[in-house]
């Protein structure tokens, strides 16, 4: 039989605070569940603003503790309820030094089982995008999770510009990368169905990917949405999302297709580690 995952991301506008986000996205993940989701991603950040367009102490007061903290318990209780599992995007502190804060996404089981977290390692520092001010570079390596759905991996934003990162995760045996992202139309909007296509197929592994839709009050320019799901052969499983619409994409994954393109593009049996040391070189 077919391992076929029904898989959801969300691409939401900002609802002015954090309660009403929250709660949007938990009203977002049960109608994923009625369609017969089984995975679901939030998007970066996903019950705040994105407030990386300035550079202001006030938004440290958007830190959790995770998985200590209350949206991951909330969030816990949710996987639960609907069965899923999720991967939620959250500001966190550092359990142990408080002032040290990290851009992290935490996983967690269908049936409510907290499975780890993965922190943004790779932090941008440019006009717009002031996020040094806010997060230290993640430290936790590129873990993958074993869950009711498969085994999952995530990358955030800024990340998806470094296939390093993206192919560690395809030899740490990822079946789904989920991207989550906050990005605002310019520079870097015509390379959004390129690298994280790219990083499909290079790895033979399916990608699901979120931005953000509307213009939030710290920003000139809008999220440009644009959502997607591709397979191992770098295709789009259905539609991308609306370039400025709030939409809730359901996909079906054929989790079969990723043994499929490893035996047909024999990418990591060709790889050539010993031949790559200066990439590694500091």
């Amino acid at each position: 039989m077919p391992r076929i995952v029904r898989a959801a991301l969300l691409q939401a506008e900002w609802t002015g605070d954090k309660e009403s986000m929250i709660q949007k996205h938990e009203g977002y993940a049960h109608r994923a569940a009625d369609q017969g989701a089984g995975v679901m991603c939030f998007q970066e950040l996903f019950y705040g603003p994105y407030f990386c367009q300035v550079q202001d102490a006030q938004y440290y007061s958007y830190t959790e503790h995770i998985p200590d903290g209350p949206t991951t318990k909330r969030m816990q209780d949710l996987a639960r309820q609907t069965g899923m599992v999720l991967i939620v995007p959250m500001y966190e502190e550092d359990e142990r030094t408080r002032g040290i804060y990290y851009n992290t996404a935490a996983v967690i089981d269908a049936d409510g089982t907290y499975l780890g977290k993965y922190r943004k390692t790779h932090i941008p520092h440019v006009a717009g995008f002031w996020e040094k001010f806010y997060f230290r570079p993640g430290n936790l390596g590129y873990p993958v999770f074993e869950t009711a759905v498969g085994k999952v991996g995530v990358y955030i934003c800024y990340d998806r510009h470094f296939p390093e990162g993206a192919r560690a995760l395809g030899l740490n045996g990822a079946e789904l990368v989920f991207i989550p992202s906050a990005t605002s139309r310019g520079l870097s909007e015509y390379l959004w169905r390129v690298e994280q296509v790219s990083h499909a197929l290079a790895n033979g592994y399916f990608v699901g990917t979120i931005n953000r839709v509307g213009v939030e009050p710290l920003g000139e320019d809008d999220f440009y949405g644009q959502s997607y799901f591709c397979d191992p052969r770098g295709q789009f499983v259905g539609e991308i999302g609306d370039t400025h619409a709030e939409e809730l994409l359901v996909r079906d994954l054929d989790l079969d297709k990723v043994l499929e393109a490893r035996q047909t593009w024999q990418f990591f049996r060709d790889r050539r580690p010993e031949a790559y040391g200066d990439l590694v070189a500091p």
